[in-house]
Protein backbone atom coordinates (compact mmCIF):
# COMPACT_ATOMS: atom_id res chain seq x y z
CA UNK A 1 0.00 0.00 0.00
CA UNK A 2 3.04 2.66 0.57
CA UNK A 3 4.40 1.66 -2.62
CA UNK A 4 1.04 2.25 -4.48
CA UNK A 5 0.49 5.59 -2.20
CA UNK A 6 4.50 6.54 -3.55
CA UNK A 7 3.45 5.92 -7.00
CA UNK A 8 0.36 7.47 -7.17
CA UNK A 9 1.56 10.71 -5.23
CA UNK A 10 4.48 10.99 -7.99
CA UNK A 11 1.75 10.88 -10.76
CA UNK A 12 -0.43 13.32 -8.86
CA UNK A 13 2.92 15.86 -9.13
CA UNK A 14 3.76 15.06 -12.45
CA UNK A 15 0.60 16.16 -13.73
CA UNK A 16 0.24 19.31 -11.40
CA UNK A 17 2.95 20.56 -13.53
CA UNK A 18 1.97 19.82 -16.31
CA UNK A 19 -1.50 20.31 -17.30
CA UNK A 20 -4.82 22.26 -16.38
CA UNK A 21 -7.38 20.06 -18.38
CA UNK A 22 -8.43 18.37 -21.57
CA UNK A 23 -10.52 17.98 -24.36
CA UNK A 24 -13.84 15.16 -23.36
CA UNK A 25 -13.94 11.88 -25.86
CA UNK A 26 -17.15 11.30 -27.04
CA UNK A 27 -18.98 8.17 -24.71
CA UNK A 28 -22.26 6.87 -25.07
CA UNK A 29 -22.72 5.06 -22.16
CA UNK A 30 -25.00 5.53 -19.65
CA UNK A 31 -24.39 4.11 -16.78
CA UNK A 32 -20.92 4.06 -15.10
CA UNK A 33 -18.68 2.57 -12.30
CA UNK A 34 -17.07 5.60 -10.85
CA UNK A 35 -13.34 5.69 -11.56
CA UNK A 36 -13.44 2.34 -14.15
CA UNK A 37 -12.19 4.34 -17.00
CA UNK A 38 -11.18 1.49 -18.95
CA UNK A 39 -14.75 -0.39 -18.90
CA UNK A 40 -12.98 -3.60 -17.52
CA UNK A 41 -15.60 -3.59 -14.42
CA UNK A 42 -13.38 -2.81 -11.77
CA UNK A 43 -11.32 0.62 -10.05
CA UNK A 44 -7.61 -0.32 -9.98
CA UNK A 45 -4.27 1.38 -10.41
CA UNK A 46 -4.38 1.01 -14.02
CA UNK A 47 -7.76 3.29 -14.26
CA UNK A 48 -5.12 5.92 -12.70
CA UNK A 49 -2.39 5.26 -15.02
CA UNK A 50 -5.06 5.48 -17.81
CA UNK A 51 -6.16 8.72 -16.87
CA UNK A 52 -2.45 9.98 -16.15
CA UNK A 53 -1.67 9.18 -20.16
CA UNK A 54 -4.91 11.10 -21.09
CA UNK A 55 -4.58 14.46 -19.02
CA UNK A 56 -0.93 14.18 -20.39
CA UNK A 57 -2.17 14.01 -24.05
CA UNK A 58 0.02 10.78 -24.66
CA UNK A 59 -0.56 10.28 -27.91
CA UNK A 60 -3.23 7.29 -28.36
CA UNK A 61 -4.52 7.44 -25.05
CA UNK A 62 -8.52 5.88 -25.46
CA UNK A 63 -10.60 6.24 -22.49
CA UNK A 64 -13.64 3.99 -22.95
CA UNK A 65 -15.44 5.40 -20.46
CA UNK A 66 -14.55 8.99 -19.35
CA UNK A 67 -17.69 9.71 -17.04
CA UNK A 68 -15.74 7.22 -14.78
CA UNK A 69 -12.92 9.46 -14.38
CA UNK A 70 -15.42 12.54 -13.68
CA UNK A 71 -15.02 12.48 -9.98
CA UNK A 72 -15.24 15.67 -9.47
CA UNK A 73 -19.21 15.55 -11.54
CA UNK A 74 -18.61 19.20 -13.43
CA UNK A 75 -18.23 17.72 -16.98
CA UNK A 76 -14.73 17.87 -17.72
CA UNK A 77 -11.43 15.99 -16.46
CA UNK A 78 -8.25 17.64 -14.34
CA UNK A 79 -5.87 17.31 -11.92
CA UNK A 80 -8.78 17.44 -9.24
CA UNK A 81 -10.48 14.41 -10.89
CA UNK A 82 -7.12 13.00 -10.65
CA UNK A 83 -6.52 13.79 -6.87
CA UNK A 84 -10.07 12.25 -5.69
CA UNK A 85 -9.50 9.43 -8.01
CA UNK A 86 -6.70 8.72 -5.81
CA UNK A 87 -7.94 8.84 -2.69
CA UNK A 88 -11.36 6.69 -3.57
CA UNK A 89 -8.47 4.31 -4.82
CA UNK A 90 -6.71 4.37 -1.56
CA UNK A 91 -10.02 4.25 1.08
CA UNK A 92 -12.86 2.99 -1.37
CA UNK A 93 -16.17 3.86 -0.02
CA UNK A 94 -18.41 0.88 -1.67
CA UNK A 95 -15.98 -1.85 -0.83
CA UNK A 96 -18.07 -4.82 0.44
CA UNK A 97 -18.85 -7.84 -2.21
CA UNK A 98 -21.78 -9.75 -2.15
CA UNK A 99 -21.22 -13.22 -1.92
CA UNK A 100 -24.62 -14.79 -0.81
CA UNK A 101 -27.40 -15.26 -2.06
CA UNK A 102 -25.43 -16.17 -5.49
CA UNK A 103 -26.58 -14.96 -8.55
CA UNK A 104 -25.89 -14.77 -12.32
CA UNK A 105 -24.93 -11.02 -12.57
CA UNK A 106 -26.10 -8.42 -10.39
CA UNK A 107 -25.75 -4.71 -10.43
CA UNK A 108 -27.15 -1.68 -7.58
CA UNK A 109 -26.85 1.81 -9.45
CA UNK A 110 -28.37 5.40 -8.66
CA UNK A 111 -30.70 6.33 -11.17
CA UNK A 112 -29.90 10.36 -10.16
CA UNK A 113 -26.12 9.72 -10.57
CA UNK A 114 -25.73 7.05 -13.43
CA UNK A 115 -23.79 5.49 -10.94
CA UNK A 116 -23.31 1.75 -10.66
CA UNK A 117 -22.58 1.22 -7.25
CA UNK A 118 -22.12 -2.60 -7.06
CA UNK A 119 -21.66 -4.81 -10.33
CA UNK A 120 -21.42 -8.87 -11.06
CA UNK A 121 -20.85 -10.11 -14.24
CA UNK A 122 -22.69 -7.21 -15.53
CA UNK A 123 -21.58 -7.64 -19.18
CA UNK A 124 -21.81 -11.18 -19.80
CA UNK A 125 -25.07 -13.12 -21.96
CA UNK A 126 -27.93 -13.80 -19.85
CA UNK A 127 -31.37 -14.63 -20.85
CA UNK A 128 -33.48 -11.71 -19.67
CA UNK A 129 -37.05 -13.91 -18.89
CA UNK A 130 -40.06 -11.99 -17.97
CA UNK A 131 -37.82 -8.52 -17.83
CA UNK A 132 -38.23 -8.41 -21.61
CA UNK A 133 -41.99 -7.01 -20.80
CA UNK A 134 -40.61 -3.85 -19.75
CA UNK A 135 -39.02 -3.33 -23.54
CA UNK A 136 -42.21 -4.84 -25.35
CA UNK A 137 -44.35 -2.38 -23.15
CA UNK A 138 -41.83 0.46 -24.21
CA UNK A 139 -42.14 -0.23 -27.60
CA UNK A 140 -46.26 -0.37 -27.30
CA UNK A 141 -46.58 2.90 -25.91
CA UNK A 142 -44.26 4.78 -28.26
CA UNK A 143 -45.97 3.36 -31.25
CA UNK A 144 -49.86 3.60 -29.55
CA UNK A 145 -51.89 5.47 -27.25
CA UNK A 146 -52.55 3.67 -23.63
CA UNK A 147 -56.14 4.66 -24.86
CA UNK A 148 -56.18 2.34 -27.75
CA UNK A 149 -58.50 -0.32 -27.32
CA UNK A 150 -56.74 -3.45 -28.27
CA UNK A 151 -59.15 -7.15 -29.46
CA UNK A 152 -57.63 -10.45 -28.36
CA UNK A 153 -57.39 -12.64 -31.24
CA UNK A 154 -55.75 -15.89 -32.55
CA UNK A 155 -52.21 -14.78 -31.73
CA UNK A 156 -52.80 -16.74 -28.27
CA UNK A 157 -52.51 -19.83 -29.64
CA UNK A 158 -48.40 -18.68 -30.14
CA UNK A 159 -48.31 -18.80 -26.07
CA UNK A 160 -46.38 -21.13 -24.54
CA UNK A 161 -48.00 -24.34 -22.68
CA UNK A 162 -46.75 -23.54 -18.70
CA UNK A 163 -46.57 -19.52 -19.52
CA UNK A 164 -47.43 -16.97 -16.91
CA UNK A 165 -51.43 -15.62 -17.81
CA UNK A 166 -53.19 -12.82 -17.15
CA UNK A 167 -56.67 -14.57 -18.48
CA UNK A 168 -57.32 -12.98 -21.59
CA UNK A 169 -59.44 -14.68 -24.15
CA UNK A 170 -59.84 -14.28 -27.61
CA UNK A 171 -62.48 -11.53 -27.79
CA UNK A 172 -61.72 -9.73 -25.20
CA UNK A 173 -61.61 -5.97 -26.02
CA UNK A 174 -59.12 -3.75 -23.53
CA UNK A 175 -57.71 -0.22 -23.63
CA UNK A 176 -54.30 -1.14 -24.17
CA UNK A 177 -52.95 0.76 -21.07
CA UNK A 178 -55.28 -2.30 -19.03
CA UNK A 179 -53.04 -4.84 -21.40
CA UNK A 180 -50.31 -3.79 -20.32
CA UNK A 181 -51.11 -3.69 -16.57
CA UNK A 182 -51.93 -7.80 -16.80
CA UNK A 183 -48.72 -7.86 -18.82
CA UNK A 184 -46.65 -6.21 -16.49
CA UNK A 185 -47.84 -6.82 -13.17
CA UNK A 186 -49.35 -10.39 -13.62
CA UNK A 187 -47.01 -10.89 -16.38
CA UNK A 188 -49.07 -12.40 -18.43
CA UNK A 189 -47.69 -13.75 -21.85
CA UNK A 190 -50.88 -14.05 -23.13
CA UNK A 191 -51.02 -10.05 -22.52
CA UNK A 192 -47.34 -9.88 -24.29
CA UNK A 193 -48.45 -11.91 -27.96
CA UNK A 194 -51.36 -9.64 -27.86
CA UNK A 195 -49.70 -6.48 -27.88
CA UNK A 196 -46.62 -7.62 -30.03
CA UNK A 197 -49.29 -8.53 -33.03
CA UNK A 198 -52.09 -5.63 -32.47
CA UNK A 199 -48.36 -3.26 -32.48
CA UNK A 200 -47.19 -4.55 -35.33
CA UNK A 201 -50.00 -4.49 -37.50
CA UNK A 202 -50.58 -0.85 -36.67
CA UNK A 203 -47.03 0.42 -37.52
CA UNK A 204 -46.70 -1.78 -40.23
CA UNK A 205 -50.23 -1.41 -41.82
CA UNK A 206 -50.03 -4.91 -43.42
CA UNK A 207 -53.44 -6.41 -42.34
CA UNK A 208 -52.04 -9.43 -44.33
CA UNK A 209 -49.33 -10.70 -41.68
CA UNK A 210 -50.72 -13.56 -40.10
CA UNK A 211 -49.41 -14.24 -36.09
CA UNK A 212 -45.90 -15.61 -37.12
CA UNK A 213 -45.08 -12.63 -38.93
CA UNK A 214 -46.67 -10.08 -36.76
CA UNK A 215 -44.54 -11.34 -33.44
CA UNK A 216 -41.19 -11.55 -36.08
CA UNK A 217 -42.01 -8.07 -37.11
CA UNK A 218 -42.64 -6.34 -33.33
CA UNK A 219 -39.49 -8.32 -32.32
CA UNK A 220 -37.31 -6.27 -35.59
CA UNK A 221 -39.07 -3.26 -33.54
CA UNK A 222 -38.09 -4.13 -30.23
CA UNK A 223 -34.31 -4.69 -31.35
CA UNK A 224 -34.31 -1.14 -33.10
CA UNK A 225 -35.74 0.14 -29.57
CA UNK A 226 -33.20 -1.65 -27.73
CA UNK A 227 -29.94 -0.07 -29.60
CA UNK A 228 -31.87 3.25 -29.05
CA UNK A 229 -31.78 2.99 -25.65
CA UNK A 230 -28.23 2.11 -25.83
CA UNK A 231 -28.37 -1.30 -25.19
CA UNK A 232 -25.64 -2.89 -27.64
CA UNK A 233 -25.17 -6.21 -26.10
CA UNK A 234 -29.06 -7.51 -26.63
CA UNK A 235 -31.23 -9.26 -29.00
CA UNK A 236 -34.76 -10.35 -29.12
CA UNK A 237 -37.16 -12.55 -30.79
CA UNK A 238 -40.41 -12.68 -28.83
CA UNK A 239 -41.56 -10.10 -26.53
CA UNK A 240 -42.77 -12.17 -23.47
CA UNK A 241 -39.20 -13.53 -22.33
CA UNK A 242 -39.18 -17.22 -23.27
CA UNK A 243 -35.84 -18.56 -23.49
CA UNK A 244 -34.84 -18.98 -27.30
CA UNK A 245 -30.76 -18.94 -28.16
CA UNK A 246 -31.59 -15.73 -29.84
CA UNK A 247 -32.80 -13.56 -27.20
CA UNK A 248 -30.25 -12.82 -24.77
CA UNK A 249 -29.40 -9.66 -23.04
CA UNK A 250 -26.67 -8.10 -20.30
CA UNK A 251 -27.53 -6.17 -16.99
CA UNK A 252 -26.01 -3.51 -18.33
CA UNK A 253 -28.16 -3.20 -20.76
CA UNK A 254 -30.85 -3.79 -18.57
CA UNK A 255 -29.76 -0.86 -16.29
CA UNK A 256 -30.52 1.08 -19.75
CA UNK A 257 -33.73 -0.41 -20.19
CA UNK A 258 -34.95 -0.34 -16.10
CA UNK A 259 -33.84 3.85 -16.44
CA UNK A 260 -36.05 4.38 -19.33
CA UNK A 261 -39.05 2.29 -18.63
CA UNK A 262 -38.67 4.22 -15.14
CA UNK A 263 -39.06 7.52 -16.69
CA UNK A 264 -42.34 6.28 -18.27
CA UNK A 265 -45.48 7.42 -15.95
CA UNK A 266 -47.41 4.73 -17.23
CA UNK A 267 -45.29 1.78 -16.62
CA UNK A 268 -43.55 2.97 -13.53
CA UNK A 269 -47.01 3.45 -12.56
CA UNK A 270 -48.18 -0.18 -13.04
CA UNK A 271 -45.00 -1.55 -11.85
CA UNK A 272 -45.79 0.06 -8.52
CA UNK A 273 -49.43 -0.90 -7.72
CA UNK A 274 -49.82 -4.30 -6.05
CA UNK A 275 -52.93 -4.86 -6.71
CA UNK A 276 -55.43 -3.38 -9.21
CA UNK A 277 -59.15 -4.70 -10.28
CA UNK A 278 -59.74 -3.48 -14.03
CA UNK A 279 -62.71 -3.54 -16.29
CA UNK A 280 -62.12 -4.34 -19.41
CA UNK A 281 -63.82 -2.10 -22.74
CA UNK A 282 -65.96 -4.98 -23.52
CA UNK A 283 -67.22 -5.93 -20.09
CA UNK A 284 -65.52 -8.12 -18.12
CA UNK A 285 -63.79 -7.20 -14.82
CA UNK A 286 -60.25 -8.70 -13.49
CA UNK A 287 -58.30 -8.54 -10.36
CA UNK A 288 -54.33 -8.44 -11.10
CA UNK A 289 -51.75 -8.87 -8.36
CA UNK A 290 -48.59 -7.82 -9.07
CA UNK A 291 -45.59 -10.82 -9.55
CA UNK A 292 -43.47 -8.35 -6.89
CA UNK A 293 -43.06 -9.55 -3.59
CA UNK A 294 -40.89 -6.28 -3.04
CA UNK A 295 -45.08 -4.43 -2.99
CA UNK A 296 -46.64 -7.05 -0.93
CA UNK A 297 -47.63 -5.22 2.40
CA UNK A 298 -48.53 -8.36 4.38
CA UNK A 299 -45.19 -10.28 2.61
CA UNK A 300 -41.92 -11.19 4.01
CA UNK A 301 -40.39 -9.20 1.65
CA UNK A 302 -42.27 -5.81 1.67
CA UNK A 303 -40.31 -2.98 1.54
CA UNK A 304 -41.94 -0.02 1.77
CA UNK A 305 -38.96 2.20 -0.24
CA UNK A 306 -39.90 -0.04 -3.52
CA UNK A 307 -41.73 1.50 -6.43
CA UNK A 308 -41.65 -0.74 -8.55
CA UNK A 309 -40.26 -3.06 -11.72
CA UNK A 310 -40.60 -6.44 -12.82
CA UNK A 311 -39.98 -10.09 -11.98
CA UNK A 312 -38.49 -12.72 -14.33
CA UNK A 313 -38.40 -16.39 -14.18
CA UNK A 314 -37.58 -19.23 -16.70
CA UNK A 315 -35.17 -22.37 -16.15
CA UNK A 316 -32.32 -20.51 -18.34
CA UNK A 317 -32.62 -17.43 -16.83
CA UNK A 318 -33.25 -18.47 -13.39
CA UNK A 319 -34.87 -16.28 -11.12
CA UNK A 320 -34.66 -12.28 -11.96
CA UNK A 321 -35.87 -9.01 -10.41
CA UNK A 322 -35.29 -5.67 -11.62
CA UNK A 323 -35.99 -3.33 -8.57
CA UNK A 324 -36.56 0.43 -7.73
CA UNK A 325 -36.45 2.07 -4.78
CA UNK A 326 -36.53 5.74 -3.44
CA UNK A 327 -34.43 6.21 0.00
CA UNK A 328 -32.40 9.51 1.04
CA UNK A 329 -34.24 11.56 -1.62
CA UNK A 330 -32.78 9.39 -4.40
CA UNK A 331 -33.91 6.65 -6.92
CA UNK A 332 -31.93 2.99 -7.01
CA UNK A 333 -32.12 0.67 -9.60
CA UNK A 334 -31.51 -3.10 -8.20
CA UNK A 335 -31.22 -5.96 -11.00
CA UNK A 336 -30.26 -9.78 -9.84
CA UNK A 337 -30.21 -12.26 -12.38
CA UNK A 338 -29.94 -16.46 -11.98
CA UNK A 339 -30.66 -16.77 -8.45
CA UNK A 340 -31.59 -20.18 -7.66
CA UNK A 341 -35.06 -19.75 -5.80
CA UNK A 342 -37.44 -17.01 -5.90
CA UNK A 343 -36.60 -16.29 -2.41
CA UNK A 344 -33.12 -15.57 -2.85
CA UNK A 345 -33.26 -13.20 -5.48
CA UNK A 346 -35.70 -11.57 -2.91
CA UNK A 347 -33.06 -11.81 -0.40
CA UNK A 348 -30.14 -10.64 -2.68
CA UNK A 349 -31.87 -7.65 -3.49
CA UNK A 350 -32.84 -6.30 0.19
CA UNK A 351 -29.21 -6.93 1.04
CA UNK A 352 -27.98 -5.03 -1.69
CA UNK A 353 -30.52 -2.02 -0.57
CA UNK A 354 -29.09 -2.29 2.75
CA UNK A 355 -25.24 -2.43 1.94
CA UNK A 356 -25.74 0.49 -0.13
CA UNK A 357 -28.00 2.94 1.00
CA UNK A 358 -27.64 2.73 4.85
Amino acid sequence: MKKLLFAISLLCFSLVNSIHSSALPVNAESYHITGDINNDEQFNVSDIVLLQKFLLSEPDTRLENWQAADFCKDGELNIFDFALAKKELLSPKNSETIESPACKAAAFACLDDKEIIYSNHIHEHISPASLTKLLTASVALHYLSPETIITVGSEQKLVKAGSSLCLIRAGHKLKLYDLLTGMLMASGNDAAYTVAVSVARAVKTDTEMNDAQAVAYFAELMNDYASSLGMENSHFVNPDGWDDAEQYTTVSDLLNLADYAFSVPEIRTITSTYQKYVVFASGENITWTSSNALLNPDGAYYCPDAVGMKTGTTKNAGNCLIAAFTRNEKTYLSIVVGCPSNAERYTLTLKLLSAFTE
